[in-house]
Formats: structure tokens, sequence, C-alpha cells
């Protein structure tokens, strides 16, 4: 049943969380809880929080249903499909909400990704490289897969005024800020942030135009150039930047924040519909 007037009450509803930690419970102490794990609590802590709306999740999303959406924007837009199955499947899933009249609407998308071992590697006493000689691994580009993902999602969301994708990234090669580690036999090695060899932050910021990172852009910007105005998707990119691993409850309230910030939004254009149609 589609609930009625779920953009008055989510208005009402939206407060500042209490009980965060209880509801993530003792899940926070696996500290190898997978991402998608941490939106299904996600959905129970907004399932509570917000009694009157309905949520549901989704581990992928059909190319099919992202060229049928770009149609309904423009009919030449979402002509090409190759391969009628293809789908995508963020690490974490995505998470929606049925707005008044019926309609899904997405509120989260989240993945998570390591890459670079080399913190791991250096205080095992472990050397890398062809040779086994060297205390660093060049970064690899396995990362740049998740742009994918984002512009896909962003495809989905062209006619939305939101977009809650949160990325999670740890590991030496997401640095922030210069490091040292040392080794068993007790020599230092130093790992710097700015390292063309290492750092792959750069590699990523254009999904958020060069915005900052660790903060929460789920609402679009909107940017005048000249007589134009420019809507931007920008992903929400979080890394710890020690190179250290994420604190999963950490995790659990940025998606809960994106989640409420996207339920906020909806609310707001429900709601002015309603309005004009009275």
């Amino acid at each position: 049943m589609v609930k009625k007037n779920q953009s008055k009450r989510l208005t009402k509803q939206h407060k500042k969380s209490h009980g965060v930690i209880g509801i993530f419970g003792d899940k926070a102490k696996l500290h190898d809880i997978t991402v998608g794990k941490i939106s299904h609590l996600v959905i129970e802590h907004l399932e509570k929080e917000y009694p009157n709306l309905t949520f549901r999740y989704r581990n992928s999303i059909k190319k099919e249903e992202i060229n049928e959406a770009l149609k309904k924007i423009d009919p030449e837009l979402g002509q090409t499909l190759f391969v009628s199955n293809s789908s995508i499947k963020p690490d974490g899933g995505i998470i929606e909400v049925q707005d008044d009249n019926g309609n899904w609407r997405i509120i989260l998308v989240s993945e998570a990704k390591h890459q670079g071992k080399d913190i791991e590697n250096i205080k095992a006493g472990k050397l890398v490289g062809a040779k086994n000689n060297q205390d660093l691994m060049a970064a690899g580009n396995a990362i740049e897969r998740s742009h994918k993902n984002i512009s896909e999602i962003a495809n989905l969301m062209l006619a939305e005024s939101h977009f809650p994708y949160v990325l999670f990234l740890e590991g030496s090669n997401f640095l922030t800020e210069t490091i040292s580690i040392k080794r068993p036999d007790g020599r230092v090695v130093k790992l710097e942030y700015n390292s063309g060899m290492l750092n792959r932050l750069d590699r990523l910021t254009s999904a958020n135009y060069g915005m900052p990172i660790n903060t929460n852009l789920c609402k679009n910007k909107f940017v005048k150039h000249k007589d134009k105005t420019i809507m931007l998707q920008a992903t929400s990119i979080y890394t710890q930047g020690n190179g250290e691993k994420w604190d999963r409850k950490d995790m659990f309230k940025i998606m809960v924040e994106i989640a409420k910030t996207s339920l906020q939004i909806l609310g707001s254009d429900i709601f002015n519909q309603i309005t004009k149609s009275e």
C-alpha cells in the first residue's frame, strides 16, 4: 500500500538520530563487516525512525532500467543496449524509499574499496616488487572501475535533485597525510601522501568535481556559467587518510546521514508538488 502524505510526516520525523550505537549493536565489533551488511543495518535504523515510510534494498540495477529512466527525460536518451541482462552491482547495494505516488526513489548507494597494502607489508617485514627488494608497490588502477557504477547511477538519477552515492576508501593508495611505518627490523619507511607512485585519490575526485572529500555532497549543486545553469551530481568520497581501516561504526553513521539528506530533499520536492496541485 502506498504511504500517503509521506513528505509531511517526513518533515516532522526528521530529527537528530539517537541510539545509533544501539542499532548497530554487537555487529560493530566485527572489523571486517561488509558495506552491504551495513546497508541492511541502515535500513533497520531508518524503519525504526520513520515507521510510516517503506524502504527496500536491491543489490543490483539493470542497464535496461537505467535506459528507461533516461528515455522519460528525453526520448533520444537511453537508446543503446547490447546485452539485455547487463546490470551494475555496487558493493553496498541500493536503498530506496517509496514516495507518495508509489514510486521507488534511491536514497543511498554505497561502495567500499581497499587499494594499497604497503602498510600491512611494511609491518610484516615483507618486501615487494619483481625482485622482492622494494618497500613500496606502485599503485594499480583497479579503483577506477568505480567510475562505471557512479556514471550509471548518475544516469539513473538524472531527474533527481540529489545524488546519494558514497564511496569509502581505505589503503595506502588513498593517503591524505604523510605517515611513517616501522618494519620489524626497526627501519622506518615513510609513505608520502603526495607521491604519484602511491596516491590514487586524484583519479577519483573527478567524480566529485574536485570538491572536498570526507564531505556529504548528496544534495546536487547547481552552478551558473554565463546563460547556463548546470546540475552537478557529486559522489561523496570518504577516506581515512592515514591508510588505516575504516571503523564500521563510522561508516554506518555516514551512510545514515546521507540517507537522511536524501529523505529531506525528497520530502521537500514531494511536498511542493502536493501544494501546487491543491
